[in-house]
């Protein structure tokens, strides 16, 4: 590991740097890269100024089958700081150390056997040259001289080597650790051996209750929808249209179009709600499903690939039209709900079981669960800027005004919330602090989990550092000194 992981502070510290080098590995692309900028600030003392200047192009590293050149450590940083990344506290050594660290994971995935989707790749490669030509006004022609290569093709090879090199490395990071757990004896020994002058601070926390009503289309406007999607299913059938055109031309979930609509099913692995993935493995590969409901609208399947326990998948997604008098009477009934709350007549955490439209916290009172540590418990300075926003005036137990947002699929909704059980700002407390302890406790067994794998791996892997970076101060023994 980049890190010796001793105590909770170094663990808190560890993961902001881990997070950086995660941008590192899903951003880094194209020999190494596409980079739009022109030039690449220093990233502290040990950092080389690459502004303005062409140098040719040496091999700084072999990692089993991958090689590690020059410039992909220039690319990567350059990259870093396109995705807003922050570059303080990150030298080139740890940027270098990292790459060595990706291409030691996807050695030994392809060793392994880990498989990633082709599909998936060639589609990630489409969306990200999508996205650096709008970016940085080049045609196509032009970002081919500017990176040097031959054509069109050997472009999006390079790419997709590039991609397809991260992605085993994510998977083969995601296996060392899946079986990893902690017991809550392992947990008390984690906590009781911080020095009671090192334990964190949890800032402020408190819980949020929220509910939600969302306007109704008509029946109408429902059949509407699945009409028109039997009638594109029919017309890929019946007369060999392209799914992934109609996905372009009609599909409602706008961030799949880049990919034609494709997502990756993994059976262990959900990535998509139950009904969707419940549709898809009853398919057979090549089938079209009928229109089926779930609760981001109506869809249809095109069931393109099976490979084991992963099914590639192109959907269309379309969202009834809702009306304005819809929108006006779910505004009228969530107005009536919050009525009945402040003046006593019912509970909030009563109403939202009665009344509320959102299924992931009708049955809990309206509670919202925290994504990070799978409790009630929010902490304000770890808390989602969105949420903040919503809640930071109100004081517990009071009722906000009705609030209206627009949804993960643009449909319009309204809600009222309230937050409760506010603790001050305090020392961890292992009892009341025990899920956040447990994750921390997690993380480090995890870390030791890689550290062992990597001083294992490289080892029997044929590694060769060359040049100046020889002179690198690693973490890892990747000089096998």
């Amino acid at each position: 590991m980049l890190l010796n992981i001793k105590n909770l502070k170094s663990i808190i510290k560890f993961n902001q740097y881990l997070l950086i080098c995660s941008i590192c590995l899903v951003t880094q692309v194209v020999s190494a890269q596409i980079i739009i900028e022109d030039e690449v600030e220093e990233v502290k003392k040990d950092s080389v100024d690459t502004s303005n200047s062409r140098k040719i192009d040496g091999v700084a590293a072999v990692v089993g089958d991958y090689i590690i050149l020059d410039s992909d450590i220039d690319n990567t940083i350059l990259q870093l700081k396109a995705q807003g990344a922050s570059m303080e506290g990150v030298t080139r050594c740890q940027l270098f150390g990292k790459l060595l660290e990706d291409k030691l994971y996807a050695h030994h995935a392809i060793q392994d056997s880990v498989l990633v989707s082709d599909a998936e790749i060639r589609s990630a490669v489409d969306y990200q040259l999508q996205q650096f030509l709008a970016q940085s006004g080049k045609t196509m022609e032009e970002l081919i001289a500017f990176y040097n290569k031959q054509d069109e093709k050997s472009f999006r090879e390079e790419m997709f080597e590039i991609n397809k090199s991260n992605k085993l490395a994510s998977e083969m990071q995601k296996k060392i650790i899946e079986e990893v757990e902690v017991t809550p004896e392992e947990v008390r020994q984690f906590f009781n051996k911080i020095p009671e002058d090192e334990r964190p601070t949890f800032g402020t926390e408190l819980k949020v209750a929220q509910i939600v009503i969302e306007p109704k289309a008509s029946p109408e406007n429902v059949q509407k929808a699945i009409d028109q999607l039997k009638q594109f299913r029919e017309d890929v059938m019946e007369n060999g249209a392209s799914f992934r055109s109609k996905v372009v031309l009609y599909t409602d979930d706008k961030a799949s179009i880049p990919k034609g609509g494709l997502y990756t099913l993994y059976r262990k692995k959900p990535v998509m709600v139950k009904e969707f993935r419940d549709v898809a493995f009853s398919m057979q590969e090549g089938e079209i499903s009928e229109p089926f409901e779930t609760d981001f609208g109506y869809h249809i399947i095109y069931l393109e690939k099976i490979r084991g326990q992963e099914y590639d998948v192109r959907h269309i997604l379309l969202i009834p039209e809702v009306s304005q008098d819809a929108i006006n009477d779910a505004k009228a009934e969530i107005e009536k709900i919050r009525s009945s709350i402040v003046a006593g007549d019912i509970s909030f955490e009563e109403a939202a079981r009665e009344s509320s439209d959102e299924k992931e916290t009708k049955s809990q009172g309206g509670f919202l669960i925290n994504p990070a540590t799978q409790d009630y418990n929010f902490e304000l300075t770890r808390m989602d800027p969105e949420l903040y926003g919503q809640i930071q005036n109100l004081k517990d137990d009071e009722v906000s005004l009705v609030l209206s947002e627009y949804g993960r699929t643009g449909n319009m909704k309204f809600k009222i919330m309230m937050v409760s059980d506010r603790v001050d700002e305090h020392v961890a407390d292992y009892s009341r602090d025990y899920l956040k302890i447990k994750e921390l406790a997690l993380n480090e067994k995890r870390f030791k989990v890689i550290e062992e794998w990597q001083d294992e791996k490289i080892m029997e892997t044929y590694i060769k550092v060359n040049g100046e970076h020889r002179d690198c101060e690693f973490s890892s023994n990747w000089l096998k000194q």
